[in-house]
C-alpha cells in the first residue's frame, strides 16, 4: 500500500480503517486493486452526533454538542479475516479496530452452497456475533465464466434469496450482488458503483456507532477523575486514540480539538493545585506526583516528528515529566495546525506554552536546575521558528513578523539570562564556577537528535556554541537582538524595538562599551518621555548618566544629573549625589577659556507664579514696578545662585492692550509641567465586575481612561524636544534692560524673589528668558510662557469735572469735583485754571476750598488751600505745586439758574400750555427731569488751547396748569411736581399776570405760607379768576415760589418761576341733560326705553375772536352757528336707540337754547351715571350747499345737512367717536374721492360747561328678570 510522500506522517496517516475480508480469498485478491483505488474517489457526507468533552475547554476552544456534516474521502486497509483482529474486552485501541467485515463468494451451485459455503458463513457469523460486531456485509459475485463451466446452476437470485433467508432475515441490505465487476459493461459499472456506495455507507455507519460508543466510555472515564486511582496518563492515551482516528480520517480540526481538551483539562488541574483547591497530590490527584519529579532533561520541543514516540511511551508508562507532557502535547498540536495550514497559530500557541510552562513548574514546585528552563525555552523558541521556516517561504515570513517576533524576543531574553548565569557577559569572562554550571546545563541537553544532526543552524548547535565562549555568545546574542529589533521596526512596534535596544544597552554596559549603550538608551528614553513613564525614565536616565560620565561628556552628564537631582522617584541620597556633581563642577576653576555650561532651568526649579506690584502692570515713566517671582526649588539641598536674571525685550507700542496671560489681581500663573514629560497625566480608575445572579465580585482591576492619549504614537512625527537634551547656550548680555537679583539662595520648595523693573522709556516690556547662574553653570529657561509683559506710559495732563451726586440740581448750589492728572507736566508756582463765567451758571466763591494731592497709586500726599478769584468774565483758580504723574483734586461750588419759561412743551399740554383731559392715561405724572447742559471753557497752564467741559443739570420740578370751570366761574389750577430724589419745602406760592389788567383779579382759594414737597410727590394750588365787565380774551400768567431743601435754612431759599398763557377763558355754551322714565313710571327700569332731553344754551354773544373761530351763517336776517353733538357711553351702561349724534343750528344770541330728544335704554340697575355728551364746532366746507335750518322748531330737524345723511347710514349709533381736535366725517368708501367733507373742531377747555357731568339717575330692575344685575358706581 502507498504512503503519502509530501506529508511527514510516519504513524497515523499510514493507517487506514481496517476492513476484513472472509470467504473466497482468490476472488477478493482479483478485486483488491480496483476496490482500493475507486473507494476514495467520491466523498461521502458524514453526519456524526458525537459529543465532545467540552466542559473543560475555555471559551476559545469549546466544542458544541454534535458535529456539523462533513464531506470525507474514505480509504480502507483490506486484510484477511482473522479472529485475532477482533477487539478483546478492555482493548480501547481504535487504530487496530476492524470497522467492517466483508464475506466474498461467487457460489452459483446449490449443492456447493449447502455443503461448504453456508457452513463457512455460519462460522464467520458466529465469530462476529461472539465479539459483538454488527458491521458486516456479504457480497455475491456473479461471473459469466462460471455460468459457462456449470450447466446445472441456479439463478443468482436463488442463491441470494437463500443467503438472505439464512443470514439476513432482518437486514436484507447486508447482502449485495456484484455482477461481473471486471467487465466494462454498463451493467457491471452500475453494479460496481452501487457496491462502492454500500461499502462507504456501512463504513460511515460503523464509524458513527463505534466512535460514539468510544466517546461514551471516554466521557465516563473522564467523569471519574475525582476518584482515587484515576490517572491522567491513562485518560490521555484513550482520548488520543480518538484524535488518531480523526487524523486517520483527515479530520484534523476534530483531532486538534481532542488535544485542546486534554490541554485544558491538565491546565485546570495545575491551576487548582496552585490556587489551593487541591491541597496536595494525594487529595484526589495522585497522578500529579509523576509530573512533580525534578526536571532532568531540557532538550526543548521536538517538532520535526509527527509523533515523538519516546515521550509518548513515557506518558503511557506514567514516567513523563511536566516538560515531556507539554512538549509532546504541543508537538501534536503543531502537526495538526500545519496540516490545517495555520502555521502562524503555532507561534502564538508556542509563546503561550513557554510562558505557561514556567508558571506551572512554579505552581507544582518542581525542582529545576538553575538555567535549565532558560535552555529549554531558548531551544523551543528556535525549534518553533525553524519548523515555521520549513513550511513557509521568505515572503510569507516577512509578511507575518508580528507572529514570530515574540519568539525571537523571548529567545533573546533567555540567551541573555544564560549569559549572565554562565559569566559570559562580564568584562572578565567566566570563572570556574561559571564553567561548571555551563557543563551541567549542556549535559541536560543530552545528545543531538537525529533530525537536526546534519543541520548546521540547529538550535542545539547554536546554544552549545553560544555557551562555549564569550565571543560566540556575543555573536549569537547580538544576532538575535538585532533580528528582533528589525522585526519590531518592520511591523511598526517601535516601543518594543526600543525595549529590546534597552536590554542591548545593558549588555553593552556590562561589556564596558558605554558609547554603544548610550545610543540605545537615548532611543528608549525618547519613548518613555513622550508617554510619561516616570519610573522607566528615572532608571534609564541613571544608566545614561553612567555612560556619559564614562565617556567624559560633561555637558550632557550635567544635564542628566540635574534631571536626576530633581527626580522624586530617587532616594534622597541619590538626589544629593547628583546635585553635588553639578555643584562640584560649577565651583571648579575654568581651564583656559571661560566656557560656561548651559542647562535647563526646568530641572533646577519650576516657575509657578509672577505677581506685579501694582497689579495693573501699568506704570508711568520713572515709576517703581516690582515683580515677585515664585519658584519651586527641585534640588534636594539649598543652592546658592550668584545671579538670577531675566532678559527684557523693549518695544515702542501703544500701552493699554490686553495681556492674555495676566489675571485681574496682577498675577501670571505658569502651567505646572513635569521635568520628565509634557504628556498628559495618567488617569486611572477602578473597575468592579459583579455576578448578575448573586452580585458577587468576580473581577476587580484598574483601567486607564486616557489610554488613547498616552499610548498614541509620536515616533512617526517630528521628534519632540525632551528635557534630557541640553539647550544651546544662550548669551545673557549685561545691559540696562535686565531684571537682576544677586546672591539668591534657592531652597527646596517655595521661594520668592523680588525684581525691580526698569521704566525709563514709554512702551511695552516683555520678559523673554530666565537665567540662574551657579559658577560655571547657567540654568536657562529659553522661553517664558505664557507671555509676561508690563507697560510704561507717558501721559498728557488731563482735566475732568465730575458731580459729587448722581444728578446736579438746577437752582441750588452744587459742588463739582475738579480732577487734574498732571501726567508729565509739573504744576509750578503761579499756575491757575481760568474758567469763563456765564450768566446761567456762576461759580460761587468759597473761603474753605482746599485741594488734595495724591500719588499715582492713590496715596494722599497732602492738602493745600485754593485761592479762587472771580471777575466779570473769568474765574481764576490758583493751583498748588504738584509733581508729575500725580493727581490734584478740589471741589468748586456752582449754581445753575432755572429759566423762567419751560424749555419745551410737554406732550400732555395743548398749544396754550393747558393739560389735555381727553385721555385718562395723560393724568399720570412723568417723573423724568428736564436737563440743562452748561458748557464751561477752561484755560489750562499746560496747553495753549481752551478745554471745553460740559455739566448737565436737572430741573427738580415740573409744573402743569389747567383751567377749571363752574358755570361762568373760572379757576386756574397749578400742579408742582417734585421729580428729584430730594425733599423740598415751598414758600410764597403766587400767581400773577405778567401784564397786569386792572379788571382781572386772581384770588388764591387756600392760602398757604409753606408746603413740604416730598420726592416724587405733587402740590396743587387753585386760584379763582375774577373780572369786571367783559371776560378777558387771554391771560398771560406767571407762577412763582421759593424752594429749598427740607433740611436747609431760610437763607438757602431760591426762587422758581413758571410762565404760561390761557386763551378763550369764558364759557360759551352750557349743556344740560335730563332723563325721564317712560309714561306711567316713577323711575327708570332696565330694558325699558327712557327719554333723554339735551338742552344746548349759548351764554354770550360772540366777540371778535369767536367770530373768527366759528362758522357763522346768515339766512333771512338770522345769524346761526352750526354745532355737532354726540352722546356716547364708554361704560356700556346705556343703549342709545336711534341716532346718537347730529348737527344743530344755534342762533348767535345770548341765552339762545336748542333742545334735542332721543330714546335710551338702561342696561343695568342701580345709580347709573349719565351718558357723556360732547359738543363740537361744525365747520362745513365752503363748497357745500347750505341747507336752511328750521329755527322755529325746538327740536332737531331730521334732515339738517349732508352729515346727517351720512350718519343715518351708520349701523351703530355709537360708531362715531372722537379722534382728536379735528376729524373728518364719513370715509372714502361712502363719498366720492373728490367730494369736499365737513369737519368738526373741539371747543377750547372751559368754553363748554356740562351741567350734568357727574350726575346719576336711579334705575330699578325690570319686573320679569330672573337674574338681577346691579351696577354700582
Amino acid at each position: 500500500m502507498e504512503t503519502h510522500e509530501e506529508k511527514p506522517i510516519i504513524y497515523t496517516m499510514e493507517n487506514k480503517p481496517i476492513v476484513t475480508c472472509a470467504g473466497d480469498q482468490n476472488l477478493f485478491t482479483a478485486l483488491f486493486s480496483s476496490l482500493t483505488q475507486q473507494l476514495p474517489r467520491e466523498p461521502m457526507e458524514w453526519r456524526s452526533d458525537l459529543i465532545g468533552c467540552s466542559e473543560v475547554l475555555d471559551a476559545h476552544h469549546k466544542r458544541s454538542y454534535g458535529r456539523a456534516p462533513k464531506m470525507i474521502y474514505l480509504e480502507a486497509n483490506f486484510v484477511q479475516f482473522k479472529e485475532d483482529l477482533l477487539p478483546k474486552d478492555g482493548n480501547k485501541a481504535l487504530l487496530t479496530f476492524p470497522f467492517l467485515h466483508i464475506y466474498w463468494t461467487d457460489c452459483c451451485d446449490t449443492e456447493m452452497y449447502k455443503t461448504s459455503v453456508k457452513e463457512d458463513m455460519q462460522r464467520w457469523q458466529n465469530v462476529l456475533r461472539l465479539h459483538g460486531s454488527q458491521d458486516w456485509l456479504i457480497v455475491v459475485v456473479e461471473t459469466d465464466n462460471k455460468k459457462k463451466n456449470k450447466t446445472n446452476i441456479l439463478p443468482r437470485t436463488s442463491i441470494m434469496d437463500k443467503i438472505r433467508n439464512d443470514f439476513c432475515n432482518k437486514q436484507s441490505d447486508r447482502c449485495v450482488a456484484l455482477s461481473d465487476p471486471l467487465k466494462e459493461s454498463s451493467r457491471s459499472q452500475e453494479s460496481w458503483s452501487s457496491f462502492l456506495t454500500k461499502v462507504r455507507t456501512l463504513l460511515l455507519m460503523s464509524f458513527t456507532r463505534n466512535l460514539g460508543r468510544f466517546e461514551d466510555e471516554m466521557r465516563t472515564m473522564r467523569e471519574k477523575r475525582t476518584e482515587p486511582g484515576w490517572s491522567f496518563c491513562d485518560y490521555f492515551m484513550v482520548q488520543e486514540e480518538l484524535a488518531f482516528v480523526f487524523e486517520m480520517l483527515q479530520q484534523f480540526e476534530d483531532a486538534l480539538v481532542q488535544y485542546d481538551e486534554l490541554d485544558a483539562l491538565f491546565t485546570q488541574y495545575v491551576l487548582n493545585f496552585g490556587a489551593g483547591a487541591v491541597l496536595s497530590v494525594s487529595d484526589g490527584a495522585n497522578w500529579l506526583g509523576s509530573f512533580c519529579q525534578p526536571v532532568r532533561s531540557w532538550n526543548g520541543l521536538l517538532l520535526r516528528r509527527p509523533i515523538d514516540m519516546e515521550k509518548r511511551d513515557l506518558i503511557q508508562k506514567g514516567d513523563a515529566s511536566l516538560l515531556d507532557l507539554r512538549s509532546y502535547l504541543f508537538s501534536r498540536q503543531c502537526t495538526l495546525l500545519i496540516f490545517l495550514q495555520r502555521p502562524w497559530e503555532v507561534t502564538v500557541r508556542a509563546l503561550e506554552l513557554l510562558h505557561n510552562c514556567v508558571q506551572e513548574l512554579r505552581l507544582l514546585e518542581v525542582s529545576v536546575v538553575c538555567g535549565a528552563l532558560d535552555c529549554w525555552v531558548f531551544l523551543s523558541c528556535l525549534e518553533v521558528l525553524h519548523r515555521i521556516e520549513g513550511c513557509c517561504d521568505r515572503s510569507q515570513l516577512e509578511a507575518n513578523f508580528s507572529y514570530t517576533v515574540g519568539l525571537w524576543t523571548y529567545a533573546t531574553e533567555k540567551l541573555k539570562s544564560l549569559g549572565d548565569l554562565c559569566g559570559l557577559v562580564s568584562e572578565n569572562g567566566p570563572n570556574s564556577e561559571d564553567l561548571n554550571r555551563t557543563v551541567d546545563l549542556l549535559a541536560g541537553l543530552g545528545t543531538e537528535r537525529p533530525e537536526t544532526a546534519n543541520s548546521p543552524q540547529s538550535p542545539y548547535k547554536k546554544l552549545k556554541e553560544a555557551l562555549s565562549s564569550v565571543e560566540a555568545f556575543e555573536k549569537h546574542y547580538l544576532e538575535l537582538s538585532h533580528a528582533a529589533m528589525e522585526m519590531y521596526r518592520a511591523i511598526g512596534r517601535l516601543r518594543s524595538a526600543r525595549l529590546v535596544g534597552k536590554s542591548l544597552a545593558e549588555f553593552y554596559m556590562r561589556k564596558g562599551d558605554p558609547q554603544s549603550a548610550e545610543m540605545f538608551l537615548q532611543e528608549s528614553l525618547k519613548s518613555y518621555v513622550s508617554e510619561n513613564w516616570s519610573l522607566p525614565i528615572t532608571h534609564t536616565r541613571k544608566q545614561i548618566a553612567e555612560c556619559q560620565k564614562q565617556l567624559q561628556k560633561m555637558e550632557e552628564y550635567l544635564q542628566t544629573s540635574a534631571l536626576l537631582a530633581s527626580d522624586a522617584n530617587l532616594s534622597e541620597d541619590e538626589r544629593k549625589h547628583f546635585c553635588q556633581e553639578i555643584l562640584n563642577f560649577a565651583n571648579q576653576s575654568p581651564e583656559g577659556k571661560d566656557q560656561r555650561v548651559a542647562l535647563s532651568l526646568s530641572s533646577l526649579a519650576q516657575h509657578r507664579e509672577l505677581r506685579f506690584q501694582p497689579a495693573s502692570a501699568l506704570v508711568h515713566v520713572g515709576a517703581t514696578l516690582q515683580l515677585e517671582l515664585r519658584l519651586c526649588g527641585l534640588m534636594p539641598v539649598p543652592v546658592r545662585l550668584e545671579q538670577l536674571a531675566a532678559s527684557v525685550h523693549f518695544a515702542v507700542e501703544q500701552p493699554g492692550q490686553k495681556r492674555s496671560g495676566q489675571n485681574t489681581d496682577g498675577t501670571v500663573t505658569f502651567p505646572v509641567t513635569s521635568p520628565m514629560s509634557t504628556s498628559p497625566a495618567l488617569e486611572l480608575c477602578e473597575i468592579h465586575e459583579h455576578s448578575p445572579t448573586d452580585n458577587a465580585l468576580n473581577l476587580a482591576g484598574v483601567v486607564c481612561r486616557n489610554m488613547h492619549l498616552l499610548m498614541r504614537r509620536n515616533d512617526s512625527t517630528t521628534s519632540l524636544e525632551t528635557p534630557n537634551v541640553a539647550p544651546s547656550a544662550i548669551a545673557m548680555e549685561d545691559g540696562a534692560r535686565m531684571l537682576k537679583a544677586n546672591d539668591v539662595t534657592l531652597s527646596p520648595g517655595d521661594n520668592s524673589i523680588i525684581f525691580t523693573a526698569p521704566s525709563e522709556k514709554p512702551g511695552t516690556y516683555t520678559l523673554r528668558q530666565l537665567c540662574a547662574t551657579v559658577g560655571r553653570v547657567q540654568f536657562v529657561l529659553p522661553h517664558i510662557y505664557p507671555l509676561v509683559q508690563y507697560e510704561v506710559y507717558s501721559q498728557e495732563p488731563q482735566l475732568t469735572i465730575q458731580p459729587l451726586t448722581e444728578n446736579l440740581l438746577a437752582g441750588l448750589p452744587q459742588q463739582v469735583k475738579f480732577t487734574i492728572l498732571t501726567g508729565h507736566y509739573t504744576v509750578k508756582k503761579g499756575d491757575a485754571l481760568q474758567l469763563s463765567n456765564t450768566d446761567c451758571m456762576p461759580v460761587l466763591n468759597s473761603t474753605t476750598c482746599s485741594a488734595r494731592i495724591l500719588s499715582s497709586s492713590g496715596e494722599l500726599l497732602g492738602e493745600s488751600v485754593l485761592s479762587i478769584q472771580s471777575s466779570e468774565k473769568v474765574t481764576s483758580i490758583s493751583l498748588p505745586l504738584t509733581p508729575p504723574y500725580h493727581t490734584l483734586e478740589f471741589l468748586v461750588e456752582v449754581l445753575c439758574h432755572i429759566p423762567s419759561c419751560p424749555a419745551r412743551m410737554e406732550s400732555g399740554q395743548l398749544t396754550n400750555g393747558q393739560i389735555n383731559h381727553h385721555s385718562r392715561s395723560r393724568t399720570r405724572f412723568n417723573f423724568a427731569m428736564t436737563t440743562i447742559d452748561q458748557k464751561v471753557s477752561v484755560d489750562c497752564p499746560w496747553s495753549i488751547y481752551s478745554t471745553l467741559l460740559s455739566l448737565t443739570f436737572h430741573v427738580p420740578f415740573k409744573v402743569k396748569h389747567s383751567l377749571l370751570s363752574s358755570g361762568r366761574r373760572k379757576f386756574i389750577q397749578v400742579c408742582l411736581q417734585n421729580v428729584s430724589d430730594t425733599n423740598f419745602r415751598l414758600r410764597d406760592q403766587t400767581l400773577t399776570e405778567i401784564h397786569h389788567t386792572p379788571s382781572v383779579k386772581l384770588q388764591l382759594l387756600v392760602p398757604q405760607t409753606q408746603n413740604l414737597v416730598l420726592s416724587k410727590q405733587c402740590v396743587f394750588s387753585v386760584w379763582e379768576v375774577k373780572w369786571d365787565g367783559a371776560p378777558p380774551a387771554a391771560l398771560n400768567c406767571q407762577f412763582s415760589a421759593g424752594f429749598a431743601p427740607a433740611d436747609a435754612s431760610d437763607a438757602a431759599i431760591r426762587p422758581y418761576r413758571y410762565d404760561f398763557m390761557l386763551e378763550r377763558v369764558s364759557t360759551v355754551y352750557s349743556v344740560r341733560a335730563e332723563i325721564h322714565p317712560s309714561a306711567g313710571e316713577q323711575h327708570c327700569r332696565t330694558g325699558t326705553l327712557c327719554r333723554l332731553e339735551v338742552s344746548l344754551t349759548r351764554l354770550s354773544e360772540p366777540d371778535d375772536t369767536d367770530r373768527t373761530d366759528e362758522e357763522i351763517s346768515e339766512a333771512e336776517g338770522l345769524r346761526t352757528s352750526r354745532l355737532m353733538y354726540e352722546v356716547i357711553d364708554n361704560n356700556s351702561n346705556w343703549a342709545v336707540c336711534g341716532k346718537s349724534s347730529g348737527v344743530v343750528s344755534m342762533p348767535v344770541a345770548a341765552m339762545a337754547t336748542h333742545k334735542v330728544q332721543m330714546e335710551i335704554m338702561p342696561l343695568f340697575a342701580g345709580h347709573l351715571p349719565y351718558p357723556k355728551i360732547r359738543v363740537f364746532k361744525y365747520l362745513p366746507h365752503h363748497t357745500s350747499p347750505v341747507i336752511p335750518a328750521d329755527t322755529d322748531s325746538c327740536l332737531e330737524n331730521d334732515s339738517l345737512s349732508l352729515l346727517d345723511k351720512a350718519l343715518e347710514d351708520q349701523s351703530d349709533t355709537a360708531s362715531l367717536r372722537s379722534r382728536g381736535s379735528i376729524h373728518s366725517l364719513g370715509s372714502g368708501e361712502q363719498q366720492p374721492r373728490g367730494l369736499p367733507m365737513p369737519k368738526r373742531e373741539a371747543f377750547g377747555p372751559g368754553q363748554v360747561f356740562v351741567c350734568t357731568q357727574g350726575r346719576q339717575v336711579l334705575v330699578l330692575p325690570g319686573t320679569d328678570d330672573h337674574v338681577l344685575e346691579v351696577n354700582v358706581t
